[in-house]
């Protein structure tokens, strides 16, 4: 097994081969992660997210930080699964494809009771974990008893071993560190909060994962908002306007990141463990998006950022003036939806730079991961 590992990985990273795989039949996808990949946790678990959010596609909020879809919407598409339900939301939920267990805000590391007023969410990964497993459990239990048209709205036993766990999740350890530490202290947290990612790859592995597509952290430096934040004087910033020191760490975290993938696949027998480099992805966009039909990458669609920040789709009073944080208008021109988060057009191309296996280690198209065992 680990020989045929290492020849594949030898073919693929030289090029002088190229031999498909069969197609993966993917019956279910369990995505975990924070708010670029929440579909609607957080929304359902406390304020729900206002319009103009989900503008483009659903035509209403969708409990998306987005005008439309996200990457994990693309994924289900391309895959041919249905969005999937986010396990927090009560409200008609459908479970028999797979469900979300990310929240926007969420953390690799928990967090203190500070954080969370600051927008980190209490559901860390070790939560999402523990709600998975409750949800395996009671799974099993709910479909032995279920009539035939209830048991189409649950995975089937064997779904769990056979799915794609996605994990999309990260960004929030950093800029959560940032707001309260030193960059050093950040880059020096960095072993700590990649040991609990480990942790939690293992649990997945022992509650039956097998097939992992994992997502690196994306240029946090290149959100707008850390520009606005974080940006200050010029000698800050890089070539094309991000803040350097946080990109810097974005790729410390994912060279580390990478490593300890490399690490679990000899840890974990049959098992495929594929590393997304979406940063190199999110990176290539913002580097040339004007070429790409976008317009300035570091420009914000929704909200108001002038004299006073508000977010999209909410509202402040300032001195007596009513001010909102209004659409675009035309968000498929921009890269950044909020100034945090992209729009739809931008998960588009993103989606389509790395479903392909291009950017991924090894270089295996998602629906083909399922081979890498």
């Amino acid at each position: 097994m680990e020989f045929g590992r290492i020849f594949w990985f030898w073919v693929l990273s030289v090029g002088e081969v190229q031999m498909g795989f069969s197609l993966c039949s993917y019956p279910a996808i369990f995505n975990f992660g924070d708010s670029n990949s929440d579909t609607g946790g957080m929304s359902a678990t406390f304020l729900p997210i206002p319009p103009p959010n989900g503008e483009s596609f659903f035509g209403r909020p969708s409990g998306r930080a987005c005008d439309g879809r996200l990457v994990v919407d693309f994924m289900a598409e391309h895959l041919g699964l249905p969005y999937l339900s986010p396990y927090l939301d009560s409200i008609w939920p459908n479970f028999g494809h797979g469900a979300n267990f990310a929240t926007g805000g969420s953390t690799i590391r928990p967090q203190n009771k500070t954080l969370f007023e600051a927008g980190v969410s209490p559901f860390s990964l070790n939560v999402q974990l523990w709600q998975f497993d409750q949800f395996k459990s009671r799974t099993i239990d709910l479909y032995n008893r279920a009539n035939p048209d209830e048991r189409s709205y649950l995975p089937k036993l064997e779904d769990f071993s056979n799915a794609l766990y996605t994990i999309d999740i990260g960004q929030n350890d950093l800029t959560a560190g940032f707001r309260k530490m030193s960059e050093d202290q950040v880059q020096a947290s960095i072993p700590e909060i990649l040991d609990q990612f480990s942790d939690a790859v293992q649990r997945l592995y022992q509650l039956g994962a097998r097939i992992f597509w994992i997502h690196n952290t994306g240029p946090i430096g290149c959100l707008p908002m850390t520009g606005i934040y974080f940006g200050g004087s010029s000698d800050l910033l890089d070539q094309l306007g991000c803040v350097r020191s946080h990109n810097d760490m974005a790729v410390e975290f994912n060279t580390q990141l990478k490593d300890r993938v490399c690490q679990l696949r000899g840890q974990l027998n049959q098992t495929s463990l594929i590393y997304v480099d979406v940063y190199a992805a999110k990176y290539g966009l913002i580097s040339d998006a004007v070429n790409q039909g976008f317009t300035d990458p570091l420009h914000i669609c929704c909200g108001y950022h002038e004299l006073v920040i508000v977010g999209c789709g909410q509202k402040i009073n300032v001195n007596g003036t009513e001010i909102y944080g209004a659409s675009c208008g035309n968000p498929s021109t921009y890269v950044s939806w909020d100034g945090t988060h992209y729009s739809q057009a931008a998960n588009h191309w993103i989606a389509n730079s790395i479903f392909n296996g291009t950017l991924s280690d090894p270089q295996i198209p998602i629906d083909e991961a399922c081979n890498f065992m």
